[in-house]
């Protein structure tokens, strides 16, 4: 996973990386602080994915009462 963000730090050099993937490769690394700081950029880029935040892949998030602030902008139930 490293080593993916390694390429996509990259790759953002030359074309658009979306920030919501690079939030999910932390999520899975169990980075939150970093997740939150990429899916806030996607939200700031009104990346249209974030309509998937309530998916199972953000249960490690949920908790967490920045989430519900995320999911409550976005226009989601919660």
């Amino acid at each position: 996973a490293l080593n993916l963000l390694d390429k996509l730090a990259q790759l953002s050099k030359i074309r658009y990386v979306s920030p919501f993937d690079i939030a999910l490769i932390h999520i899975g690394l169990g980075d939150k602080e970093a997740a939150f700081e990429w899916l806030e950029k996607a939200w700031s880029q009104r990346v249209t994915r974030m309509r998937s935040l309530r998916d199972a892949l953000f249960d490690s998030l949920r908790t967490d009462p920045r989430f519900a602030d995320l999911i409550h902008r976005v226009g989601l139930p919660l």
